[in-house]
């Protein structure tokens, strides 16, 4: 006769009795998340660790440095970990710009390689698709390597070998602007190349010959389908929203996330405010901000910088979307494409965030709101991971079957 696990039988016994009663606790929710592989696909906390005086391993607030991701507010928030993103300025398309850009990329990516390396007992380092779950049985923290932006390759396509090496598994070929690689979804002088450069299509080839999955965020609708039409495996959109709740240009509208399910392919749903809802504009911020950016521009003190920030957030409060807007955006994705095709980017660290969900330690409030819009223990191990695994896992297969025939 098996032996129950009498901690599963207690939260399964309990979220039972809770929807029976039609709501689920917060508590409820977070045992059963933790249960999961939880993984958020857009860290940019990589930034962070390069900022002296940022401790990973320390508790941060919000309210203090700005900071959402650190591993006590992982653990409390049973967030396994995620793809920890690269990322460098994209200056101008030149053989300078290129140069700065790849060599800051590179000392990110060496960044997050060290944070790992230096606590081992702490974080893991994973490559492939199926270490996830092996981490997890060891109460290791996840490290999966992603770029935002692939403008620090320049024109040497054999670069992304080169990061590939060093662990990169996940890639977008453009952020705010245009590139060498496609339009992106937010240049102010619109789209230049209608889509995927000639130099763009040969990246996705490489891409898929190297098993490293393809990033449609910030790209053009047309970027997206150029990317969605030429790889050989589903690409994914790391932080993303629902054009249909809300029309901005780095949402998707629901043509187009049908198009990214029928292939395979997975939105993992953003947090960024800006692009939830239409916000008041506070030019007062606004302005205060360009005196905070010269201070960061000139090099002054970490600490000066930050009681800057806190004084201009206590003038000019920033108004955020609120948590029910991020779950609409949410919620009508899954009406959409089901939860086999949706997951979370929210975008910790590179300015996501909402009102009642600031940083990871809120996480939970998702898991709870989906148990109680009906949606299952298997949903959420698809919706906190294993989607995000699954398109990792056919760009991994479909590489090592061109290897194989060679």
């Amino acid at each position: 006769m098996y032996k129950l696990n009498k901690q599963f039988v207690s939260v399964a016994l309990g979220l039972l009795m809770c929807q029976s009663a039609g709501a689920v606790t917060l508590e409820e929710a977070t045992a059963i998340q933790r249960q999961l592989v939880t993984l958020d696909t857009h860290l940019d906390t990589p930034a962070n660790l390069v900022v002296p005086g940022f401790d990973i391993l320390e508790r941060h607030s919000y309210g203090h440095d700005f900071s959402q991701v650190d591993v006590p507010r992982m653990q409390e928030g049973a967030l396994d970990g995620g793809f920890w993103a690269i990322y460098s300025p994209q200056g101008e398309l030149s053989k300078i710009g290129y140069e700065q850009s790849r060599d800051t990329a590179l000392l990110r990516a060496l960044a997050i390689r060290t944070m790992v390396t230096a606590n081992p007992e702490i974080f893991e380092f994973a490559t492939q698709a199926s270490d996830a779950q092996e981490i997890k049985k060891t109460a290791k923290h996840i490290v999966y390597m992603s770029m935002e932006n692939s403008y620090p390759l320049g024109t040497d396509i054999s670069l992304l070998e080169t990061f590939y090496k060093f662990g990169l598994r996940m890639t977008g070929p453009v952020h705010f602007k245009n590139n060498q690689f496609g339009d992106s979804s937010t240049d102010p002088d619109g789209p230049k190349w209608d889509g995927l450069s000639p130099l763009g299509e040969q990246l996705v080839v490489e891409a898929n010959r190297l098993g490293i999955v393809l990033d449609g965020s910030h790209a053009h609708d047309e970027t997206v389908k150029d990317m969605i039409r030429l790889s050989k495996t589903p690409i994914i959109l790391s932080h993303t929203g629902s054009k249909a709740i809300y029309d901005h240009p780095r949402n998707v509208d629901d043509e187009l996330l049908k198009m990214l399910a029928a292939s395979g392919g997975v939105i993992q749903m953003n947090a960024y405010s800006e692009y939830l809802e239409a916000l008041p504009a506070d030019p007062e911020r606004k302005e205060a901000f360009k005196g905070l950016m010269k201070l960061v521009k000139d090099g002054s003190d970490r600490e000066i910088i930050l009681e800057k920030r806190r004084e201009i957030e206590h003038a000019h409060p920033a108004v955020k979307a609120s948590f029910e807007v991020y779950m609409k955006h949410f919620l009508h994705a899954l009406k959409v494409v089901g939860p086999e095709h949706v997951g979370i980017g929210a975008d910790w660290d590179g300015g996501g965030g909402v009102d009642g969900m600031m940083d990871v330690v809120n996480l939970p409030m998702i898991t709870q709101r989906l148990l109680d819009e009906g949606y299952s223990k298997e949903d959420l191990a698809n919706i906190w991971g294993a989607n995000a695994l699954r398109v990792l896992q056919q760009a991994q297969d479909y590489a090592a079957n061109v290897k194989a025939k060679k």
